[in-house]
């Protein structure tokens, strides 16, 4: 239920902030960000089946909408809420999903290792990093930052599964080493690139931070940018290994 929570109100804030910078939040447009809020929630809650039949009805009546709303870009209006579901709502719910079907202390795995990644990847790219890895998105990162953040995160996740297994909830997927290093490294290479396409939407909105939530480190996207892709990339990591359990 925690996670659930947590869900719901990283999705409204992330809506809210993400119109925002996309200069599509104003008076006349506050009814289409309550729809996409609402069916962002929806989708936080679909794990429970109904829910995303109601995120369904929500999706068509948002686009009848745009008929009434008189909107100067209806195209630009309707791909901003489509984005919102995909880009925002999307991975909050299966981050619930996972909670709800598999285990609430996975996900701090994983948001550990989105950390030890991240710090990782800074500490090594501060020392030693020379070669860029995607200048033309984010200059300060390097190959070698990124190398270091891989290496700190799959040491950690050897460290978890000897040590952590069962407090982290991994015994449900009969988790090994490689499966522990697997994950590791899942989260390591989408959550570099799911900072890096949040970094293109910056820059092509011209702006530095997507917010000012917290003073100094940027707003709410800026903090779960990462999460946004690791949760899809690891929904399929885990039913690929699922499947394999199975047959």
């Amino acid at each position: 239920e925690c996670v659930l929570v947590l869900g719901c109100v990283l999705a409204a804030m992330a809506c809210m902030e993400f119109a925002k910078i996309n200069h599509d939040l104003t008076l006349k447009t506050i009814p289409n960000l309550l729809v996409d809020i609402i069916g962002c929630m929806c989708l936080c809650f679909g794990f429970l089946g109904y829910p995303l039949i109601v995120w369904v009805a929500v999706m068509v009546f948002r686009q009848i909408m745009e008929l009434y709303t008189k909107s100067d870009n209806p195209v630009h209006s309707l791909a901003h809420s489509m984005m919102s579901q995909i880009y925002i709502g999307l991975p909050l719910g299966i981050m619930v999903g996972i909670a709800w079907l598999l285990s609430p202390m996975i996900l701090l795995a994983i948001f550990l290792f989105i950390w030890l990644n991240d710090t990782g990847a800074y500490c090594v790219g501060i020392l030693i990093g020379r070669h860029k890895l995607f200048e033309r998105i984010s200059p300060k990162k390097t190959w070698e930052g990124w190398i270091g953040g891989l290496v700190f995160t799959v040491g950690f996740s050897i460290l978890f599964c000897y040590c952590f297994n069962d407090f982290f909830g991994m015994n449900t997927l009969r988790a090994d080493i490689w499966i522990w290093m697997g994950l590791a490294a899942v989260v390591t290479v989408f959550g570099t690139y799911g900072d890096l396409v949040e970094s293109m939407m910056k820059r092509t909105l011209h702006i530095k931070d997507s917010g000012a939530l917290i003073p100094g480190h940027g707003g709410i996207l800026d903090r779960i940018d990462s999460l946004l892709l690791v949760m899809p990339a690891v929904a399929v990591y885990f039913a690929l290994i699922i499947t394999t359990m199975i047959y």
